[in-house]
C-alpha cells in the first residue's frame, strides 16, 4: 500500500510565511535609533544589530537567487549598507524581489540539493535557515532595544 499526503505548507503558505517574518523584522530595524543600529552592542564582541541585519539581507537574497535560478553566490559580507536608510531601501528591494520572482520558484527547487557557500542542502532547508536565522537574530535585536530603553514591536504582529 502507497500512502500520500497532502503538503502541509504550499510554496505561496512558505511566501507569506517568510514575508511575515521580514515585516517584523523590518520594524525591529526602524525602531533602533539611526545612531545605534550599527554602533550599540550589549556585550562585546557580540555585532551591532544593524550588522546582523544585513547579514539576514545578504542570506535572503542569496536564498532567493539560489532557488530561483539554482546559482548560490557567496555575498560579499563585507558590502553591505552602513546607515539605516540605506539597509531599509536594501530590504525593501528584497521584498519587492520576494513578491515577483519567489511565484517562479518550482518545488522541484526545494527539493533539490544545492551547492551553498557553507555546504550542500536541500532547498527547503536552505529556505528554513534563512527564516530560522532571521528569527534568531531578530531575537537579539529585542534584546538591544530593550538594552537601549526601547520597546520593541509585538513579536506576534506578523
Amino acid at each position: 500500500m502507497t500512502l500520500t499526503t497532502a503538503a502541509i505548507l504550499t510554496l505561496p503558505d512558505f511566501l507569506a510565511h517568510w514575508r511575515g517574518h521580514r515585516a517584523l523584522t523590518r520594524r525591529v530595524i526602524e525602531a533602533f535609533p539611526e545612531d545605534q543600529l550599527f554602533a550599540f552592542t550589549p556585550a562585546p564582541p557580540m555585532r551591532p544589530f544593524g550588522q546582523m541585519a544585513v547579514e539576514l539581507l545578504f542570506v535572503g537574497e542569496m536564498t532567493l537567487t539560489g532557488l530561483s535560478t539554482g546559482r548560490w553566490p557567496e555575498p560579499d559580507w563585507a558590502s553591505g549598507p552602513q546607515d539605516k536608510a540605506a539597509l531599509l531601501q536594501g530590504w525593501d528591494a528584497l521584498t519587492q524581489r520576494l513578491e515577483t520572482e519567489f511565484p517562479g520558484v518550482t518545488a522541484e527547487a526545494f527539493t533539490r540539493t544545492h551547492h551553498l557557500p557553507w555546504g550542500e542542502m536541500p532547498g527547503w532547508v536552505a529556505a528554513i535557515y534563512a527564516v530560522d536565522n532571521e528569527i534568531h537574530h531578530r531575537g537579539q535585536g529585542y534584546v538591544y532595544l530593550r538594552a537601549l530603553g526601547t520597546e520593541p514591536p509585538a513579536f506576534y504582529e506578523r
